[in-house]
Protein backbone atom coordinates (compact mmCIF):
# COMPACT_ATOMS: atom_id res chain seq x y z
CA UNK A 1 0.00 0.00 0.00
CA UNK A 2 1.38 3.50 -0.95
CA UNK A 3 0.90 5.76 1.95
CA UNK A 4 0.98 9.26 2.00
CA UNK A 5 1.01 11.38 5.23
CA UNK A 6 0.37 15.55 5.19
CA UNK A 7 0.80 17.18 8.93
CA UNK A 8 -0.95 19.98 9.24
CA UNK A 9 -0.34 22.39 11.82
CA UNK A 10 1.68 19.89 14.13
CA UNK A 11 5.44 19.09 13.40
CA UNK A 12 6.27 15.91 11.68
CA UNK A 13 7.35 12.96 13.34
CA UNK A 14 9.13 9.53 12.75
CA UNK A 15 6.80 8.04 15.60
CA UNK A 16 3.51 9.21 14.11
CA UNK A 17 4.40 8.55 10.44
CA UNK A 18 5.32 4.90 12.13
CA UNK A 19 2.25 4.64 13.85
CA UNK A 20 0.02 5.11 10.96
CA UNK A 21 1.81 2.82 8.03
CA UNK A 22 1.60 0.16 10.70
CA UNK A 23 -1.84 0.61 11.39
CA UNK A 24 -2.56 0.62 7.72
CA UNK A 25 -0.51 -2.30 6.90
CA UNK A 26 -3.43 -4.20 8.30
CA UNK A 27 -5.52 -3.10 5.14
CA UNK A 28 -3.44 -5.13 2.57
CA UNK A 29 -4.77 -8.31 3.65
CA UNK A 30 -8.10 -7.02 3.45
CA UNK A 31 -7.75 -5.40 0.29
CA UNK A 32 -8.31 -7.16 -3.01
CA UNK A 33 -5.66 -5.43 -5.50
CA UNK A 34 -2.92 -2.18 -5.03
CA UNK A 35 -4.10 0.22 -2.62
CA UNK A 36 -3.25 4.03 -2.17
CA UNK A 37 -4.13 6.00 0.99
CA UNK A 38 -3.59 9.27 1.96
CA UNK A 39 -3.59 10.30 5.54
CA UNK A 40 -3.71 14.43 6.57
CA UNK A 41 -3.30 14.71 10.25
CA UNK A 42 -4.01 18.25 11.98
CA UNK A 43 -4.47 20.05 15.41
CA UNK A 44 -6.82 22.89 15.83
CA UNK A 45 -6.92 23.95 19.39
CA UNK A 46 -7.27 20.98 21.48
CA UNK A 47 -8.82 18.79 18.85
CA UNK A 48 -6.51 16.30 16.62
CA UNK A 49 -8.02 15.33 13.56
CA UNK A 50 -6.84 12.65 10.88
CA UNK A 51 -8.69 12.28 8.04
CA UNK A 52 -7.69 9.19 5.10
CA UNK A 53 -9.01 8.71 1.85
CA UNK A 54 -8.24 4.95 0.72
CA UNK A 55 -8.19 3.90 -2.97
CA UNK A 56 -7.87 0.26 -4.03
CA UNK A 57 -9.68 -0.14 -7.57
CA UNK A 58 -13.40 0.17 -7.39
CA UNK A 59 -13.44 0.55 -3.21
CA UNK A 60 -13.16 4.38 -2.36
CA UNK A 61 -13.61 5.38 1.59
CA UNK A 62 -13.04 8.26 3.02
CA UNK A 63 -13.13 8.96 7.00
CA UNK A 64 -12.32 11.67 9.28
CA UNK A 65 -12.20 11.55 12.60
CA UNK A 66 -11.12 13.71 15.97
CA UNK A 67 -9.78 13.68 19.62
CA UNK A 68 -7.94 14.66 21.99
CA UNK A 69 -4.94 12.65 21.13
CA UNK A 70 -3.40 12.03 18.21
CA UNK A 71 -2.70 8.69 18.55
CA UNK A 72 -6.29 7.90 19.60
CA UNK A 73 -7.47 9.44 16.70
CA UNK A 74 -5.61 7.55 14.45
CA UNK A 75 -7.10 3.99 16.16
CA UNK A 76 -10.85 5.14 16.31
CA UNK A 77 -9.80 6.13 12.20
CA UNK A 78 -8.84 3.01 11.39
CA UNK A 79 -11.59 1.06 13.23
CA UNK A 80 -14.04 3.17 11.10
CA UNK A 81 -12.27 2.53 7.97
CA UNK A 82 -11.73 -1.43 8.35
CA UNK A 83 -15.80 -1.69 8.86
CA UNK A 84 -16.07 0.20 5.96
CA UNK A 85 -13.85 -2.00 3.96
CA UNK A 86 -15.62 -5.21 5.55
CA UNK A 87 -19.23 -3.61 4.90
CA UNK A 88 -17.91 -3.21 1.25
CA UNK A 89 -16.76 -6.95 1.24
CA UNK A 90 -19.73 -8.64 2.68
CA UNK A 91 -22.02 -6.29 0.06
CA UNK A 92 -19.53 -7.53 -3.03
CA UNK A 93 -20.13 -11.40 -1.22
CA UNK A 94 -23.57 -11.05 -0.84
CA UNK A 95 -24.21 -9.57 -4.18
CA UNK A 96 -21.88 -12.21 -6.32
CA UNK A 97 -23.36 -15.37 -4.19
CA UNK A 98 -27.07 -14.24 -4.34
CA UNK A 99 -30.24 -16.35 -4.71
CA UNK A 100 -30.39 -16.68 -8.06
CA UNK A 101 -33.78 -18.85 -8.64
CA UNK A 102 -35.78 -15.92 -8.31
CA UNK A 103 -34.67 -14.70 -11.48
CA UNK A 104 -35.54 -17.96 -12.84
CA UNK A 105 -38.93 -18.48 -11.56
CA UNK A 106 -41.48 -18.90 -14.06
CA UNK A 107 -44.55 -19.21 -11.83
CA UNK A 108 -47.45 -17.79 -12.67
CA UNK A 109 -50.36 -16.67 -9.91
CA UNK A 110 -53.95 -15.91 -10.70
CA UNK A 111 -55.43 -12.53 -8.25
CA UNK A 112 -58.01 -15.55 -6.96
CA UNK A 113 -55.42 -17.33 -5.38
CA UNK A 114 -53.29 -16.07 -2.07
CA UNK A 115 -49.87 -15.20 -2.79
CA UNK A 116 -47.25 -17.27 -1.31
CA UNK A 117 -45.39 -16.75 1.55
CA UNK A 118 -46.72 -14.35 4.02
CA UNK A 119 -48.27 -11.94 1.30
CA UNK A 120 -51.79 -13.47 1.88
CA UNK A 121 -52.61 -10.27 4.21
CA UNK A 122 -52.59 -7.81 1.83
CA UNK A 123 -54.42 -4.67 2.83
CA UNK A 124 -55.86 -2.82 -0.51
CA UNK A 125 -56.51 1.04 -0.10
CA UNK A 126 -58.36 3.17 -2.43
CA UNK A 127 -56.70 5.88 -4.25
CA UNK A 128 -57.94 9.31 -4.97
CA UNK A 129 -55.62 10.65 -7.69
CA UNK A 130 -56.18 14.47 -8.68
CA UNK A 131 -54.31 16.40 -10.93
CA UNK A 132 -51.63 18.14 -9.69
CA UNK A 133 -48.21 19.64 -10.50
CA UNK A 134 -44.48 17.83 -9.59
CA UNK A 135 -43.71 20.91 -7.33
CA UNK A 136 -47.33 20.16 -5.64
CA UNK A 137 -46.58 16.31 -5.63
CA UNK A 138 -43.46 17.30 -3.41
CA UNK A 139 -45.07 19.68 -1.37
CA UNK A 140 -47.91 16.56 -0.33
CA UNK A 141 -45.07 14.24 0.19
CA UNK A 142 -43.26 16.33 2.77
CA UNK A 143 -46.33 17.04 4.72
CA UNK A 144 -47.52 13.32 4.80
CA UNK A 145 -46.01 10.67 6.81
CA UNK A 146 -45.31 7.90 4.18
CA UNK A 147 -42.26 8.05 1.50
CA UNK A 148 -43.94 8.30 -1.37
CA UNK A 149 -46.71 9.54 -2.79
CA UNK A 150 -49.29 8.67 -6.10
CA UNK A 151 -50.53 11.35 -7.83
CA UNK A 152 -51.94 12.04 -11.83
CA UNK A 153 -49.38 14.05 -13.26
CA UNK A 154 -51.59 17.52 -14.82
CA UNK A 155 -49.34 17.33 -17.48
CA UNK A 156 -48.62 14.36 -19.00
CA UNK A 157 -52.11 12.84 -17.30
CA UNK A 158 -50.53 9.84 -16.29
CA UNK A 159 -50.08 8.51 -12.65
CA UNK A 160 -46.85 9.28 -11.45
CA UNK A 161 -45.02 8.26 -7.66
CA UNK A 162 -43.02 10.50 -6.14
CA UNK A 163 -40.42 9.38 -3.44
CA UNK A 164 -37.59 10.08 -1.12
CA UNK A 165 -34.32 7.76 -1.52
CA UNK A 166 -32.28 6.57 1.14
CA UNK A 167 -29.71 9.58 0.13
CA UNK A 168 -32.77 12.48 0.84
CA UNK A 169 -33.35 13.47 -2.73
CA UNK A 170 -36.23 12.56 -4.38
CA UNK A 171 -36.90 9.95 -7.26
CA UNK A 172 -39.57 10.07 -9.47
CA UNK A 173 -41.64 7.17 -11.53
CA UNK A 174 -43.22 7.91 -14.50
CA UNK A 175 -44.66 5.52 -17.55
CA UNK A 176 -42.35 5.48 -20.49
CA UNK A 177 -44.24 6.24 -23.88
Amino acid sequence: MQVTITFKKIEASDSLKSYVNKKLKRFDKMLDGPAEASVVLSVEKIRHIAEITLTSGPLNIHAKESSESMYATIDILTDKVKGQITKHKEKEKKHMSGNKASLTDTREFSIDEPLPGDMGDIIEEPLETKPMDIEDAVIELESGKKSFYVFMNARTEQVNVIYRHNNGKLGLIAPQG
